[in-house]
């Protein structure tokens, strides 16, 4: 029975002398972090600081490097899809005239087939206003010149009309060409005669 109980009391002194040893194990851990930091410290304050200028001139160098590539793919990035909206801008305003273009067509082979100069001129009429819905709908308007008093910022006076009394002075007399705007930007002036 003594065997047995001294069996047990080693055992106990095993166990105890495991758990005092696992717990100087993970003090040696601590111990061996901190030692770790501390060297690695030790080696910064311990290294030249013209070392420690280069590795970080080094490290600022790279990052802008980095920056400036980004720019540049940027940049190439935006220039490239600029390029392709001017070549293909126009697309939706060409898609919305091919049915005019069609229309045109039938009606230059259908005037063939007829002399009656009033359904040619039916047909080129129904053509032109078809045409008109279609810029309309694209934000193309005409400006308006009948009876309108001269503005500089919608029309081009092309001649000089005297002698047409006070009540016409500076008034639009005649337009040679029509004036169209695009969102009310004027994309070509309204080519006018104005009373003088």
């Amino acid at each position: 029975m003594k065997d047995k109980t001294k069996n047990n009391k080693d055992d106990e002194l095993k166990a105890d002398g495991m758990s005092e040893n696992s717990g100087s194990d993970e003090m040696a851990d601590e111990t061996t972090v901190a030692d770790k930091e501390e060297k690695e410290n030790a080696e910064k304050e311990e290294r030249d600081p013209l070392d420690v200028a280069l590795d970080e001139i080094a490290s600022l160098k790279d990052k802008y490097l980095r920056q400036v590539a980004e720019f540049d793919n940027y940049r190439k990035r935006t220039l490239k899809e600029r390029a392709e909206l001017i070549l293909n801008g126009g697309e939706k305003t060409i898609t919305a005239l091919l049915p005019v273009l069609d229309d045109m067509e039938r009606a230059m082979k259908n005037g063939e087939n007829t002399d009656d100069p009033q359904v040619l001129r039916e047909g080129m009429t129904l053509i032109y206003q078809k045409l008109m819905k279609v810029l309309e709908a694209q934000g193309v308007s005409k400006i308006d010149t009948e009876d309108a008093d001269f503005d500089t910022s919608l029309h081009e006076a092309v001649a000089l009309v005297p002698g047409m009394g006070d009540d016409k002075k500076g008034k639009v007399i005649d337009c040679m060409a029509t004036g169209y705007k695009l969102n009310d930007k004027v994309i070509r002036y309204a080519k006018v005669a104005v009373g003088s």
